[in-house]
């Protein structure tokens, strides 16, 4: 019996947007594992950081990488010392400057929040894969990205435990995804057997870990403290991201991003809570199967898929151990204590700048919070007031996503001084 073919090595040059930050970190290792196993050849092009100069100091130096931008500029003196011959961007708009003027052929963006829009826009406009990690770019500008994204013919890999799952199931299927890369594929050479369409889907089922106040009472959840909220059950991840999980925002956050990615109405996406993390997702067909992808809870598979999507070669994750699993729970989410699931239906509802008022609400929230300026139960409660009080307008251009940004920031910081 003849061998089967070797799979051709991959050969990419990719930027890292947000590369000091637990997806950037994980996307580094993946990439280091790929190169040393001659699975790829990964190039590290460009970097993209925040604040964290002296990580992002050792990641160059590690990846020989020769572009890097810094928001924070005013670390740009110490990078320029230690990384002479190094390209530097420095400022807001750094990450922005770094895509324009890098070449590469794909774009991680793990950017938390908003403030990776810009620089996530122009790696599609260049053409670039993309690597989507930074949830916040569909919720906010979703109704401006995925036109851009079909625009452009760019394939678009969710790297979200979640999407990827979906991502992962709807492919498994046959399913056509008219957003994401599927659906930029070139299309098969086998009409016997087209591709079914997203009306086959009957729901996609997202899973929540529930954070750390699963079963906490909802007077408790109200009155958490920063130290309570940040102990994560089960991901290792920065501590927005872990603030959303305990409000269960990071999951209304991605009720949207699934509204866009999919290209599915709100009442085909539901939640359900599984605090094991085995489950990442599910779908349900019209004919009732249901496919689900399961895996341990360790973002690098996830990003490994995005890095060498259609293939999937040997991982630098550790292996589902069945003879441990004994247990998978799952449970309905509470509306009650988690009022944060309701408002991401409201504003899918809403449309237009809805997700970019949402979005930049709960970011201006959960920074009070930290700072120890509000109480826990008041995140979701200025997100809520947010949505009211700003007049929601049509997303016809970032100009008008940026503005009802500044307002949703503007009316929570007024609430928390």
């Amino acid at each position: 019996m003849l061998s089967p073919s070797p799979l051709p090595v991959l050969s990419k040059k990719l930027i890292i947007l947000g590369s000091t930050g637990s997806i950037g970190v994980n996307t580094l290792n993946v990439v280091e594992h790929l190169n040393a196993t001659g699975s790829a050849k990964i190039q590290v092009a460009g970097l993209a950081a925040g604040k964290n100069a002296a990580t992002l100091i050792e990641q160059a130096k590690k990846f020989n990488v020769t572009s890097i931008a810094i928001a924070d500029a005013s670390q740009a003196e110490q990078i320029r010392a230690a990384l002479p011959h190094v390209k530097l961007f420095a400022g807001e708009d750094s990450a922005l400057q770094l895509v324009e003027a890098t070449q590469a052929t794909d774009l991680s963006a793990a950017i938390v929040g908003s403030a990776g829009l810009a620089a996530t826009v122009a790696g599609i406009r260049k053409g670039m894969t993309l690597g989507l990690a930074n949830k916040e770019t569909l919720v906010a500008a979703g109704a401006l990205v995925t036109p851009l994204v079909r625009q452009y013919k760019v394939q678009m890999i969710p790297v979200d435990s979640e999407h990827s799952a979906v991502f992962q199931c709807l492919q498994a299927a046959g399913v056509e995804c008219r957003v994401s890369a599927v659906g930029n594929a070139s299309p098969s050479s086998d009409t016997r057997y087209p591709k079914p369409e997203t009306r086959s889907i009957k729901r996609i089922v997202l899973t929540a870990s529930g954070g750390p106040f699963r079963t906490a009472t909802k007077a408790a959840i109200e009155n958490a403290t920063i130290e309570e909220a940040l102990k994560h059950p089960t991901w290792n991840m920065g501590p927005k991201i872990t603030i959303d999980s305990a409000t269960m925002m990071n999951k209304a956050l991605e009720i949207i991003e699934a509204h866009w990615l999919f290209d599915l109405p709100a009442e085909k996406i539901a939640v359900i809570v599984h605090p094991q993390s085995i489950v990442h997702s599910f779908v349900e067909f019209e004919d009732h199967s249901v496919l689900a992808q399961m895996g341990p809870p360790d973002m690098r598979t996830p990003i490994q898929y995005a890095l060498t999507y259609p293939d999937r070669p040997a991982g630098c994750s550790k292996a589902l151990d069945w003879s441990k699993l004994s247990i998978l729970e799952f449970h309905q989410p509470d509306y009650d204590r988690f009022p944060a699931l309701k408002l991401a239906y409201d504003v899918i509802e809403a449309g237009g700048t809805a997700g970019a008022i949402f979005n930049a609400a709960n970011e201006a929230a959960v920074a009070a919070f930290l700072e120890r300026k509000i109480r826990f139960g008041r995140i979701v409660e200025l997100v809520a007031q947010a949505l009211s009080a700003i007049p929601i307008q049509p997303a016809d251009s970032l100009d008008t996503l940026w503005n009802a940004d500044r307002q949703a920031r503007a009316y929570v910081n007024e609430r928390t001084q």
